[in-house]
């Protein structure tokens, strides 16, 4: 079995292979030993887990562990693991990394395909697989979204979110909450593979298009008011945890897109990812204010 982490990953590859467990998960209130002694403190949150559940063998039963280089703690600690398991510090699955390219030239797609064709022939898939695969894939995406929320919306946006425990501090206070967790990101199997003659071709078009990652060139605050338009927001909470060193840049330029659209707009940063720092309080008190 494989198991994959990060965004931006060829999702229609993993299936093509018959034994994909999926994301890894993560539980980030409990004691983690083994990921305080190995990981510096900006590592995102996530990473400890999944370290920790390494440590612990508790990843023994799958393969490989395939990282997305669209994330940089995801590549980060790719390169963490490889060195561990090099060095006996720990055992488990093989790290595996998927190194495409972003920048918006027809040689980083070329580049792509080549990286998808290494990481196929690593797991065992031919075109004939992933052509079967990509056909499924979009079966899938083709079929009818999440309907449109309904009522009073609050946006949440930046960082994404551990799970929908913020979601659910919004909706105590009368409010529908919109926002995307991590799992949400990771599982994300991006728009319509169009395949014409070469399946590799056309996942690495696929995956070129895709604006999940922290390393894509694309309008990010432009991105933003479209999803605040797509789900009627009347207001949004702009949420980075103090690890998100990516996001942050982008900060100014999202806050005024959203207040150009009239939105109320709390800026909450450095925040723990946990939500265990007051962040109710204060969500409670803003859409006090927005309903006044």
């Amino acid at each position: 079995m494989f198991a994959y982490a990060g965004p931006n990953l060829p999702h229609d590859l993993l299936e093509a292979t018959g034994r994909n467990a999926g994301p890894l998960t993560w539980n980030v209130d409990r004691a983690m030993p083994a990921a305080d002694r190995w990981l510096e403190s900006k590592f995102a949150p996530w990473t400890r887990s999944v370290l920790q559940d390494w440590a612990d063998g508790a990843l023994d039963h799958v393969e490989a562990v395939v990282f997305s280089r669209a994330d940089d703690s995801a590549q980060r600690l790719y390169y963490y693991l490889c060195e561990l398991r090099r060095s006996g510090a720990i055992k488990g699955p093989e790290p595996l990394v998927l190194d495409i390219a972003k920048s918006q030239r027809p040689s980083s797609i070329a580049r792509d395909e080549v990286a998808l064709r290494k990481l196929a022939e690593r797991l065992g898939v031919g075109e004939a697989a992933l052509s079967a695969a990509i056909v499924a894939g979009n079966a899938a995406r083709a079929k009818p979204g999440i309907p449109s929320a309904e009522g009073k919306v609050c946006l949440i946006a930046g960082s994404p979110l551990p799970d929908e425990r913020m979601h659910r501090m919004i909706e105590r206070e009368g409010w529908t909450a919109t926002g995307r967790t991590l799992a949400d990101e990771w599982q994300d199997a991006g728009l319509l593979v169009e395949e014409i003659g070469n399946p590799f071709a056309a996942v690495a078009r696929q995956l070129h298009a895709l604006r999940l990652d922290t390393r894509g060139f694309f309008d990010r605050s432009g991105a933003l008011t479209e999803r605040a338009l797509a789900v009627g927001a009347k207001a949004a909470v702009l949420w980075l945890i103090e690890e998100d060193d990516t996001t942050v840049w982008h900060l100014p330029a999202m806050r005024a897109a959203l207040a150009a659209q009239g939105l109320p707009v709390m800026v909450a940063t450095r925040r723990d990812w946990s939500c265990r720092d007051g962040i109710d309080a204060e969500i409670t008190a803003f859409l006090a204010g927005v309903a006044a």
